[in-house]
């Protein structure tokens, strides 16, 4: 509890907390959702040989494990400055922007590597793609986000000399 008063300013400092647990869980959808497509690829056999020994498909694959690896460490680093005290907001927003904008990005290839069943309801794929968009809006848009880390980069001011 805060003095009358302050909980605007108590809310904003939660952000930095959840918004990182929001990355995590958009990074958890990736991962499911590309552990899926995955083992759908290596069973499917098109043209005479697994889905998976298409180039295309290993290249969709490959984008999205770098995506999920990258934003991992956005969003550790994010957690970890929150846990030690530190300032985090610009972490946090990027953390959970970039983690739900990849989940939004996978979650879509992957439906593609499954072809028309990616889109039904009878695969965990179908789910895995809406709540991917939900990452995308709760705990503040993905645009609201953009303008967090503007307001951030503009607050540390310049960094380097011209």
């Amino acid at each position: 509890m805060g003095k009358p008063g302050d909980g605007f300013a108590i809310a904003m400092a939660d952000f930095d907390m959840s918004r990182p647990a929001v990355a995590a869980l958009a990074l958890g959808i990736s991962a499911g959702a590309v552990s899926y497509a995955l083992d759908y690829a290596m069973d499917r056999i098109t043209f005479g040989k697994p889905l998976v020994k298409h180039q295309a498909i290993q290249f969709m694959l490959a984008d999205a494990s770098t995506m999920i690896e990258a934003g991992r460490g956005l969003m550790l680093r994010a957690a970890i400055a929150h846990d030690a005290g530190n300032p985090n907001t610009k972490l946090a927003s990027m953390a959970k922007c970039f983690c739900s904008d990849a989940a939004m990005k996978i979650t879509t290839d992957m439906v593609q590597i499954l072809g028309g069943y990616g889109y039904i309801r009878d695969y965990p794929l179908e789910r895995m793609f809406r709540d991917a968009k939900l990452t995308q809006i709760f705990e503040g848009t993905n645009q609201i986000q953009r303008m967090i880390i503007g307001r951030e980069l503009i607050r540390q001011g310049k960094t380097t000399s011209k």
